[in-house]
Formats: C-alpha cells, sequence, structure tokens
C-alpha cells in the first residue's frame, strides 16, 4: 500500500476570488461534483465574506448547502471573521478555515485588523464551534504569507511558528502554512515547516503554495520531505490574492497530483479525469491564464494510470 497524501482543490475559493466572470452557483457545483468525481475528497467550496467586497460569493450559502449533498465529499469554506463563522457553523459546514496573516501589513489590507486582533477572533469562532449543536466542525488555522510579502518584506520565520503554536493552543485542528505571494523556496519551506510541525504536532500541517516565480512544485517536494501530507491546489493554476499586490496563481492540480504520484505517493486522483474537468473551466473562464504542464504536454506513456510511478526503465 502507497501512503497517502492529501490534495484539497482551492479554486472555487481562491481560483475564482479575482476571476473576471462570475460564475453560477449551478456551474461552480458542477466542478465541485466534478472533481470529486476525479477522486478529490476535499474542496474549499466558496467563502463567507461581504459580496461588496468579492462578489463572486454572494452566492456562497447555496453554493456551500449544495456542496454538503455531494456524496464521498468533505466541504471546507473560509471564514474572515465570527460572523462568517456562524453562518458556516449553522449550515453545518464540517470543515471550517480561517486566516491569519505572518505580516502585519497584509493582515491589515486584509482583514482591516492587527494579527493579535485576528487571532481575538479565532478564539472567539472556537468558542462558537465548541457551542454549537450537531457535529464538531473542524477548524482549520491557515497562515498567509508565510515566506515574504509584497506590502511588508520580510516575514520572520519565528513569527511564523508562533502564529502557528498560538492557533494550536486555541484550538486549531489544521494549520495551514501558505505562501501567499509566492516567496517561498525550498529551503525556506524545509525550516519554516519543520518548526510549525514541531510546535504543532500531532496536528495536520498542510501547504498552501503559490507558483508565482516557479518554485511551486519544487516547494511541494520540500515540503514532502519534511512530512507534509496534504497539499491545496487549484485547476489550471488559478488564484491569487486581491490584498497581495503580485500574487498570482496557486500551484495547480492537475501538475501537483502528477507530481505526488510519481514520488510513490497515492492521491487517489485520476489525472485524465482532472484534465477533463479542468477543460471545461476554460470554456467556462476565457479570460483566465490558465497554467500546467501535464494539461498541456499529456501524461507519459512511461505512467501508470491510477497507480502512479514509472513503468521501470
Amino acid at each position: 500500500m502507497r501512503e497517502q497524501v492529501y490534495i484539497r482543490e482551492v479554486g472555487p475559493r481562491d481560483g475564482l476570488q479575482m476571476a473576471k466572470i462570475i460564475l453560477s452557483a449551478e456551474k461552480k457545483l458542477e466542478w465541485c461534483k466534478a472533481v470529486a468525481a476525479a477522486g478529490i475528497r476535499e474542496i474549499e467550496v466558496t467563502s463567507f465574506v461581504p459580496p461588496a467586497v468579492l462578489p463572486q460569493f454572494a452566492d456562497a450559502a447555496e453554493v456551500a448547502r449544495g456542496a454538503l449533498l455531494i456524496g464521498d465529499l468533505r466541504p471546507s469554506v473560509l471564514v474572515p471573521n465570527l460572523k462568517g463563522a456562524e453562518i458556516a457553523l449553522a449550515l453545518g459546514m464540517p470543515v471550517i478555515a480561517y486566516v491569519v496573516s505572518a505580516s502585519e501589513a497584509h493582515n491589515l489590507a486584509n482583514v482591516r485588523r492587527s494579527t493579535q486582533e485576528s487571532l481575538a477572533d479565532f478564539a472567539r469562532i472556537v468558542a462558537a464551534r465548541d457551542a454549537a449543536p450537531g457535529p464538531r466542525a473542524i477548524l482549520v488555522g491557515c497562515i498567509a504569507t508565510a515566506f515574504g510579502c509584497t506590502i511588508q518584506g520580510i516575514v520572520s520565520e519565528r513569527r511564523v511558528s508562533e502564529i502557528a503554536e498560538r492557533y494550536a493552543e486555541i484550538g486549531a485542528d489544521e494549520i495551514v502554512v501558505a505562501d501567499t505571494v509566492g516567496y517561498g523556496d525550498p529551503g525556506a519551506v524545509r525550516r519554516v515547516v519543520k518548526s510549525v510541525i514541531a510546535a504543532t504536532s500531532p496536528r495536520r500541517i498542510a501547504c498552501h503554495f503559490h507558483d508565482t516565480r516557479g518554485l511551486g512544485l519544487a516547494n511541494v517536494t520540500a515540503a514532502v520531505d519534511v512530512g507534509v501530507r496534504a497539499f491545496d491546489a487549484s485547476l489550471g493554476g488559478l488564484g491569487g490574492c486581491p490584498f497581495a499586490p503580485g500574487a498570482t496563481g496557486n500551484i495547480d492540480t492537475e501538475d501537483t497530483a502528477f507530481l505526488l504520484e510519481q514520488l510513490g505517493f497515492d492521491t487517489g486522483v485520476d489525472l485524465n479525469a482532472i484534465v477533463a474537468v479542468r477543460r471545461r473551466l476554460e470554456e467556462w473562464l476565457p479570460q483566465e491564464q490558465f497554467s500546467g504542464a501535464i494539461a498541456r504536454a499529456g501524461l507519459p506513456k512511461t505512467y501508470r494510470v491510477g497507480r502512479g510511478g514509472s513503468s521501470g526503465g
């Protein structure tokens, strides 16, 4: 049995938040259903932000409700504050993600609060989760700009591990280390992620990389080397942060799954099926720039579909 690595498709949230075309809730849910059918069981389906800020997510509640009806799927939503978390809890979302930036400047630009104020709000979210009836929601604490910031510049590596430790103390079930603006490199990834793992074990640690400067997949390999077994990715590399200048696309789902399979892990992803989903997105979002080598070049003949790896040489 090969060791499993989890890919969370974040395209319906991160991939769409800067898109020029607003997709209908029907198409967003079609995206989620197709990705789930291709073997990805974790999808960040929407964000509970004010529609005036990001009109793309005016249909957040509708999309969230629809995602809950998709079989074998563990949908998650991103919330910026307690109010968003209360909506997610009322809907019965099984996974709720929250973001604090390691960059004070980015945190102020993103949510108009200091990092400490955001952590205090997360404590209120934990209390609301613990008081809510029904199954206990998983709370994911994301650390944005963990490797640098286009507003502030250098971000202290110690500050990243401090925020991770504080998240764990407050009650986060999972920690995501996010390279929001693509400043990370394999050496920094190894140092920072090892520190976060040490500060928060045994919680699951995931990584969220952007391929802004071409190091996205190298950073995945570095994270795997230090024990990470969960990654965020977006079909076609769609995505970026509207509050972080220069933040371009995520690592793309197709290439990430291919890399992990070639490294000998089981992602559960049917790569031919996931590329077919991407083709639909290209039709729906003709103004967006799609990236990725597998969609362009295809799978090599040495790839054993459904098993990963090489046939030998």
